[in-house]
């Protein structure tokens, strides 16, 4: 229990700082997106969270509207905030707010719900993360099944010192631009499920 709101204070205390820091960031990168991609600025898109309990995401906008596939549709400005992981700023939002955590397994599309095995289904036991295990370890790279591996293992082990360890991993890895996209999508495949 006690570990649970020193996650949650670390939580609070983190994403605050963050927003504090990336304002001015934030706001420049708003208008250059408004300037190339046009309205809206941000993306929102309900995602699940604990328990499966649908939350809204928020994130900036980088691909335009339209026909075509995801990489077809991300414009030179929206790859270049994504090898940077400055899209994922704003999600800080959700993480003071309580919808997500600094570190948890990614939260996913609501239309992977019905596909996961029941092992799989356990990662939503904790908040979603900003970044994590999955992330430090291969991220968009990673086959799902082994994703999935790394956020159960994640579930199981957690530990203060764990979360420590992983948001300094995520720092290091931004500033390398590893594992951003799977070879021929803008970030991954879709999951099919288990035999998909």
């Amino acid at each position: 229990m006690r570990s649970t709101v020193l996650k949650r204070t670390i939580d609070i205390v983190g994403s605050s700082l963050g927003l504090l820091v990336a304002a001015v960031p934030m706001a420049v990168l708003a208008l250059l997106i408004r300037r190339d991609i046009g309205k809206p600025v941000l993306f929102l898109q309900v995602r699940p969270g604990r328990d499966a309990k649908p939350f809204t995401l928020v994130k900036f906008r980088t691909m335009r509207e339209g026909p075509g596939s995801d990489a077809e549709r991300l414009t030179p400005l929206g790859r270049f905030i994504r090898s940077l992981s400055l899209d994922e700023l704003p999600e800080l939002w959700n993480v003071l707010r309580g919808d997500m955590s600094l570190v948890g397994p990614r939260p996913l599309l609501t239309s992977y719900l019905p596909r996961y095995s029941p092992h799989q289904a356990r990662r939503h036991e904790v908040r979603p993360g900003l970044t994590g295990l999955a992330q430090v370890q291969g991220r968009n790279t990673l086959s799902w099944e082994h994703r999935f591996e790394l956020d159960v293992h994640y579930v199981d082990t957690w530990s203060v010192r764990l979360d420590l360890a992983i948001i300094a991993r995520t720092l290091w890895l931004v500033v390398k631009r590893d594992g951003i996209t799977a070879e021929g999508h803008a970030t991954m495949p879709e999951f099919l499920g288990e035999h998909g």
